[in-house]
């Protein structure tokens, strides 16, 4: 597949390639007791920097990943490339506050010592924007996603501050399209079936491994014409790493039976010649739902070698292997 293939949002205007950059591990973030790690400032900013020279022209990021550090690397970084040339996603929902009132400068990017506090009123959706667009040093960003509400069950606040403040600034033109970014896929449902959304940012929930989101949230969103970003393809590690060693899975270390489950996956890619990565983000490409998949990096290697798996040759027989040996869903599209 050619993973630099732009695809539309609706009728938003906005076009993301097909292979997108996550930006939670340049911002420095260790998640999962510490089996995720993230990048230095330097790795950061040429990282990003690498993504564009390959051909990504989407890059996702949010004030909570690494409290701003990841919009200013992600920022700096694109600098020097033409603003209309790539688009920009950050987040909304969570407002950054100097922690116990100490604005001093903590940071190599120059940013005070800050901490994250959730704030879904208006004033707060508000500031979030204008504060993301300070740090990513850019008059605009094309979309915007309410960012974990289910993580303090803030459903009633979405619903009533949130989404229509959001929805104000796309009238308004400030920003072209919007949406929500979680982890679950029956809350965003709910917001789906309730607001004009237009895409769904879904992290874990339609992979090789899980396919939780498939029979219900995925059809939905095709009848909304709501678009699907898929985020961390590989489920926190389990898909791109040694299965013989300790790996996670949603950012928690992985249950045994769903290792066992990798290993399987793994052992069939084996046998058709492909790499479990490459079968990873091409398999949730394949659903028509699926704009783009945004898997992070923490290393100039790593981000080469998304790039190669999104365009690595799989052959047919190998997705035809997999339903058979019940790995994947019958109803799951594939390439």
């Amino acid at each position: 597949m050619n993973p630099f293939e732009k695809s539309a949002i609706g009728n938003t205007g906005v076009e993301v390639t097909r292979l997108g950059l996550g930006g939670a591990p340049l911002s420095g973030m260790v998640l999962a007791g510490g089996l995720y790690g993230g990048s230095a400032y330097d790795e950061a900013v040429r990282l990003t920097r690498r993504a564009y020279e390959h051909g990504i022209r989407y890059f996702d990021t949010a004030p909570h990943y690494g409290e701003g550090r990841s919009e200013v690397r992600m920022g700096g970084a694109l600098a020097d490339f033409p603003r209309d040339s790539f688009v920009i996603s950050t987040k909304v929902g969570r407002v950054l506050n100097p922690r116990n009132g100490d604005a001093s400068v903590a940071t190599p990017e120059g940013l005070p010592n800050l901490e994250v506090a959730f704030d879904l009123s208006r004033d707060g959706i508000l500031r979030s924007v204008e504060e993301s667009l300070e740090r990513l040093g850019t008059d605009h960003v094309e979309i915007i996603y309410l960012h974990d509400p289910d993580v303090e069950d803030l459903e009633d606040e979405s619903n009533e501050s949130a989404f229509p403040t959001m929805i104000e600034l796309r009238d308004q033109g400030v920003v072209k399209a919007i949406g929500c970014g979680m982890n679950i896929w029956d809350m965003p449902a709910r917001f789906v079936r309730r607001f004009d959304l237009d895409i769904i940012l879904l992290a874990g929930r339609y992979t090789l491994l899980d396919h939780s989101a498939l029979p219900e949230f995925l059809p939905l969103c095709e009848e909304r014409n709501v678009k699907i970003a898929v985020g961390g393809p590989y489920n926190s590690g389990i898909l791109a790493r040694d299965l013989d060693g300790p790996v996670s899975f949603n950012y928690h270390p992985a249950p045994q039976d769903l290792v066992e489950q990798a290993r399987r996956l793994k052992a069939v890619c084996d046998r058709h010649g492909t790499d479990l990565k490459a079968a990873a983000l091409q398999f949730v490409l394949a659903h028509p739902a699926v704009a783009t998949v945004i898997p992070g990096a923490q290393t100039v290697e790593e981000l080469d070698e998304n790039v190669r798996m999104a365009s690595a040759d799989i052959p047919a027989d190998l997705w035809a292997e997999l339903r058979s040996e019940g790995l994947i869903p019958e109803s799951a599209p594939t390439p």
